[in-house]
């Protein structure tokens, strides 16, 4: 029988894998960054527009601010993980679904898969 299984994709921490993830972390950063910016110039010109009260407006756009500075926050707690991470170290990348061949008998813990990938190669299927 067939069954569709979540499978885990795990990347090998590497010095080029490591300063992929720092430079998307810093891109991610700086566009939250960017978004706060633009978000407190609408805050300002919806106040000046006079059409909403104000305090409202501020409630709202303080509320948008501060999910993106908690966001940044988690990336700064990230990055400062990142880097005391040793090399060879495996992260969880993503999940994926996969079609997995089970036959009655089978251990149902031992169907379970992972993929571990070094530097955007596949470097070995393993069994959990």
């Amino acid at each position: 029988m067939k069954i569709l299984r979540t499978v885990a994709v795990k990347q090998v921490l590497t010095e080029t894998s490591r300063q992929k993830l720092l430079d998307a972390y810093l891109h991610t950063k700086a566009q939250l960054e960017k978004e706060c910016g633009q978000l407190k110039f609408e805050q300002k010109k919806l106040e000046k527009a006079g059409k909403l009260p104000p305090a409202e407006i501020k409630r709202q756009f303080e509320k948008e601010i501060l999910s993106r500075k908690e966001r940044m926050e988690q990336l700064e707690f990230q990055i400062g993980q990142l880097h005391m991470l040793p090399l060879g170290s495996e992260l969880k990348e993503s999940e994926v679904q996969a079609i997995i061949d089970i036959k009655p008998g089978d251990p149902w813990e031992d169907s379970q898969e992972e993929i571990i990938i070094r530097d955007g190669i596949i470097e070995e299927i393993r069994k959990r």
